[in-house]
């Protein structure tokens, strides 16, 4: 009998050098679907949005919350207090979390953790009225403050784990090939922890999208800004405009974070 060649053609090994069958290939191609289906879905309830808003006959609170100045405005705001606050998580998160997976600071992990924990249990809207109350604290430095207290556990959880599961042989060998300390840190654990902490930092954005609107409570401005007039002037259709407007950016934010996963993910993770 002769032997059976069961390699598939030349053409299909050239097409596909990784051998990986249609099935296999389907997810890539489903993934690329999914960045170009979302900003559309989004775009679309924007869209949508605006023809319900353009239909209706507006009184003149309506009239005078709804023009293009005041939603640009407030909306920048929002953008601007959620992409501060979340700089800012980053920036002390991301070492304290270092400094807590060192043998050094096993004694004081527990307490940081705890604090860290209280952050994220007491509501956002608590820290700010103490802000107010004990430091007179108004604005926008306040609402910052609460955001990071209320984001940062993600954050800090998120590069602990990261680095925690960490393979310790390759450390170990890392180590016996004469780098340093900080070496592998920076070489090795970082770059395999990146996917987890980024997805921490990805929790974090839409965490501080949404609390951001509380901000409005603090005259620190943001789209909480045109919930609140809806609220107050028991005007539904502000209301509705404000937290749609909302909603849009939390998902637009959690899909750049998705892609930014995606494309910051070094290579062969």
């Amino acid at each position: 009998m002769t032997a059976v060649d069961e390699r598939p053609p030349l053409e299909a090994q050239v097409a596909d050098p990784l051998g990986l069958s249609a099935d296999e290939r389907q997810p890539a191609r489903t993934s690329r679907l999914g960045y170009l289906l979302t900003p559309l879905v989004l775009a679309g309830v924007c869209a949508a949005l605006y023809v319900f808003v353009s239909g209706r006959e507006l009184d003149s609170i309506e009239a005078r919350i709804l023009t293009r100045d005041v939603i640009t405005s407030r909306a920048w705001e929002h953008v601007w207090l959620t992409v501060v606050s979340t700089l800012l998580v980053i920036a002390l998160a991301v070492p304290v979390g270092i400094l807590l997976t060192r043998r050094f600071s096993q004694a004081i992990t527990p307490a940081l953790i705890g604090v860290a924990n209280i952050g994220q249990a007491v509501p956002s809207i608590a820290v700010l009225v103490l802000l107010a109350l004990t430091f007179a604290l108004l604005g926008f430095r306040s609402a910052v403050i609460a955001l990071v207290a209320y984001s940062f556990l993600p954050v800090l959880r998120n590069t602990m784990v990261g680095l925690q599961q960490v393979d310790r042989s390759v450390i170990d060998a890392a180590r016996g090939m004469g780098m340093t300390k900080l070496g592998v840190l920076g070489r090795i654990e970082l770059p395999l922890a990146v996917p987890v902490i980024f997805a921490g930092v990805r929790t974090a954005l839409v965490i501080n999208v949404g609390t951001a609107t509380l901000a409005t409570y603090v005259n620190a401005g943001g789209l909480g800004d045109i919930i609140s007039a809806g609220l107050a002037q028991n005007r539904t259709i502000i209301t509705v405009v404000g937290s749609t407007l909302t909603a849009v950016f939390a998902l637009f934010i959690d899909y750049v974070g998705g892609i930014a996963e995606d494309v910051l993910r070094p290579r062969g993770l």
